[in-house]
């Protein structure tokens, strides 16, 4: 009798648990995510570069003015690392329920051409593209280097010394340092730095000899003379950097990997529900399109995109695309862009 007792308070409390497995409240991928209450509690920002970065300094202020719109605190949390990818895994690892968002750069996107992660922006959901900028070659103030022929020329007469501040392999320093290794023949040594910050504060204080830095990160820097503006990487001059000349006035070659530079955005986990996803994307363009947000925008010289769903999936793609064929023409990958299936 007992056995029999035993037997039926297990298949009873066998039962209980399949009714309490069944009764989730949502699919899997969105870990019972409810759209229709969206959101319920403050949400996580996770910026993939360092604080005080371009990045940084870009997507603090737009998450400041969307949170204000959402009512609920979006905690912004710098989870530098291995070019990005520490944030980027992170956020990936969480639930697919809005509740974790990735601030980033371009930088997902070449993940799987360099070989650093197979993760890439195809498996995440584009908020917001917020911008893109160019960048500025950069050396100390007291720097004896004048012009990037300067630069070009140390580093020819001892190659490999002359160090490159950099933020890793894939970063907009490594991509740098490799063009101009491809145009000029100069080769550098690269001290990998987790950030713009920490890159601009390693020329400022001797550690390193040259850097490129976004034009938004040097500005201030360069108003100030605590450092030496020497090129931006463009084709035509940069009017919020006044006396700075395109780096093609002194070699041309470069034109023809232009436009080079980094680009911004808010992205969730793919798999999150189509109607959290639209009202993240109402929140952060009612926050980017207000007058105090584009201000911030002009102030940090980032061109702006306001792209989302499609447009910005384009804009990835073709952005891609035309790096690999900068990176692969430059000889820094060997694989072409046909290759690697972008074409």
């Amino acid at each position: 009798m007992k056995k029999v007792l035993s037997l039926l308070l297990i298949i009873m409390l066998f039962c209980f648990g399949l009714a309490a497995c069944g009764n989730t409240g949502g699919g899997s991928s969105s870990g019972g995510a409810d759209a229709s209450k969206y959101p319920e509690k403050n949400i996580n920002g996770i910026v993939m570069w360092g604080e005080g970065g371009g990045t940084d300094n870009l997507v603090r202020p737009l998450c400041t003015t969307a949170d204000k719109l959402m009512d609920k605190n979006i905690v912004v949390q710098n989870k530098a690392g291995s070019t990005g990818l520490i944030a980027t895994q992170y956020v990936y690892g969480a639930a697919a329920d809005g509740y974790n968002l990735l601030l980033g750069a371009e930088n997902p996107a070449l993940y799987n051409i360099l070989g650093t992660s197979e993760l890439t922006y195809d498996n995440f959901e584009t908020v917001l593209l917020i911008g893109s900028e160019d960048v500025s070659i950069v050396v100390g103030k007291d720097s004896p280097y004048n012009s990037v022929k300067d630069v070009v020329e140390a580093a020819k007469a001892d190659q490999g010394k002359l160090v490159f501040a950099a933020t890793g392999k894939g970063g907009s320093q490594w991509q740098a340092c490799g063009l101009v290794t491809a145009v000029t023949g100069a080769e550098f040594n690269q001290l990998p730095l987790d950030g713009d910050a920490d890159c601009l504060s390693a020329v400022m204080g001797g550690q390193a000899d040259v850097t490129t830095i976004k034009s938004s990160q040097v500005m201030e820097a360069h108003k100030a003379g605590t450092v030496k503006v020497l090129a931006t990487f463009t084709a035509e001059p940069v009017t919020e950097l006044p006396g700075v000349k395109p780096i093609t006035e002194e070699y041309p070659d470069f034109a023809s990997y232009f436009p080079f530079g980094p680009f911004y955005g808010v992205f969730v986990k793919e798999g999150t529900p189509e109607d959290i996803i639209t009202k993240l994307s109402d929140y952060f363009t009612q926050a980017y399109e207000s007058d105090e947000y584009q201000e911030v925008l002009k102030n940090l010289n980032v061109k702006p995109l306001g792209m989302k769903g499609e447009e910005a999936n384009k804009y990835i793609s073709d952005w891609t695309l035309s790096t690999a064929k900068a990176l692969h023409s430059a000889g820094i990958i060997d694989k072409s862009p046909a290759d690697l299936g972008l074409e």
